[in-house]
């Protein structure tokens, strides 16, 4: 067997001729996805706020995408990951708990400014900074006692990919990582769900930590080992680096809110389509699932942030609408007295089957109590959108569609979703004029 490859080797070396063509358009939908809410994700206030704090404090010649405002790389990459994180939409990968693209794809925009770049190359440095975050998110789980946010990991993975856009020595590299994973926001990710706020997942501070950490390394600065690396307890995690592609497990969302809100929202509209019910009808839904999943008992969100960490919302918002949309989170949308009805209905159990399934799967079962006395009790469900169910890529163009009408035009959604269909998609010249549309 083939001496494993060391991580600073494989960011420092991967090259488009190694990677699969099934990986080559992960990463494609991943970009697609990604793009999508971030585009999306610039109405929010988060996102306003973001941008005008980057504006101030990390001047530059960036324009920031969507924005316009000049803006350094690390101003960019911090305001496009907090833009992305502020909608609860973006991919993410189930054992990781978190998510990579939200803060690789705006430290890759940033890091890459005006160079010249293929397409491949593109994807191949998105692939690079995949494959380090989610085993170094691997890693942590492993050897952390506490859930942290994907900040305390997406860091490594754009470290990675501002070295590589660098061309810097692996042991340069090697300090950029350590550099990133001491510096990266460890945030307990429980304290967000319990008081949802616009902190969210930190994979801003992920991204500005990952390109400051090259800033550094390039410098001088030492900071190596980094321990979600090196250490020997999760040497097993990376001896298969450049030959199991982790982004092949990446998941997508179907609908903005929580993944963890998913489960009873599928099984909830599984119930009502089966079996006709009207939701003037309901006096009681039961929402059978994992103990984290409990915890996003938000009853009365005051904002769109809390709102997509609400279940009983979630639910309420499914339930009325039979889908979850960005604007449906606005509280001008659900802040009415029907919906309230609806959210008042939910209550909880918790399941030591579900409980023992997570992280690997979420699950949840839905019980809907009519006013009449009968009861309709779903199976139990998992989200759609799972590595091993995806969403096709006509459903992820779908999704880009209706999240961008508004802020993109039709030749540009066109190009977007030239990427997944393979007809005539952008090259990134191309991708960057998607990125310098005006600010809303």
């Amino acid at each position: 067997m083939a001496k494993p490859i060391t991580a600073p080797d494989f960011i420092h070396s991967l090259q488009p001729g190694d990677i699969p063509a099934s990986v080559l358009h992960m990463a494609k939908r991943c970009l697609v996805d990604t793009l999508t809410v971030w585009a999306a994700g610039v109405e929010t206030a988060p996102s306003r706020i973001a941008r005008g704090h980057a504006a101030r404090r990390y001047p530059g010649t960036l324009p920031m995408p969507f924005d316009g405002r000049p803006v350094n790389p690390v101003g960019l990459a911090f305001s496009g990951a907090a833009s992305i994180d502020a909608l609860d939409a973006h991919d993410g990968h189930q054992v990781c708990k978190g998510h990579a693209s939200v803060a690789l794809v705006p430290a890759l925009i940033a890091e890459l400014g005006s160079r010249d770049c293929t397409l491949d190359a593109f994807l191949c440095h998105l692939i690079a900074g995949e494959e380090i975050a989610l085993r170094a998110a691997l890693s942590l789980h492993a050897t952390a006692p506490d859930y942290h946010s994907s900040g305390a990991w997406n860091a490594l993975g754009c470290a990675a990919i501002a070295c590589r856009l660098r061309a810097l020595p692996p042991e340069q590299i090697r300090e950029a990582l350590g550099i990133a994973e001491y510096y990266g926001p460890r945030a307990p990710m429980m304290r967000c769900i319990d008081h949802p706020a616009m902190v969210k997942d930190s994979s801003s501070w992920g991204a500005l930590t990952g390109i400051s950490a090259a800033d550094l390394a390039e410098d001088g600065f030492t900071g190596a080992p980094a321990l979600t690396v090196e250490a020997p307890e999760v040497a097993g995690i990376w001896s298969d680096l450049g030959h199991r592609w982790r982004i092949l497990e990446s998941n997508f969302k179907a609908y903005p809110v929580c993944r963890w809100a998913h489960p009873p929202v599928e099984a909830a509209l599984s119930l009502i389509r089966a079996e006709d019910i009207r939701t003037d009808d309901l006096s009681r839904i039961t929402v059978t699932t994992f103990h984290e999943a409990t915890r996003l008992s938000v009853r009365r969100p005051k904002d769109g942030d809390a709102a997509q960490y609400s279940l009983p919302l979630a639910v309420a918002l499914a339930l009325k609408f039979g889908t979850i949309l960005p604007g449906h989170l606005l509280p001008e949308a659900y802040d009415k007295q029907e919906i309230w009805r609806l959210v008042d209905l939910v209550d909880f159990e918790e399941s030591e089957d579900c409980n023992a399934a997570f992280p690997d799967e979420r699950y949840a079962s839905v019980t809907l109590t009519l006013s009449d006395g009968r009861r309709f009790t779903s199976e139990f469900k998992a989200a759609r959108g799972n590595f091993d169910a995806p969403l096709t890529d006509q459903e992820l163009i779908e999704k880009m569609e209706h999240y961008t009408a508004a802020r993109l035009t039709a030749g540009q959604r066109a190009a977007l979703a030239g990427l997944l269909t393979g007809s005539s998609g952008p090259d990134c010249t191309q991708l960057l004029d998607i990125l310098r549309t005006p600010a809303p």
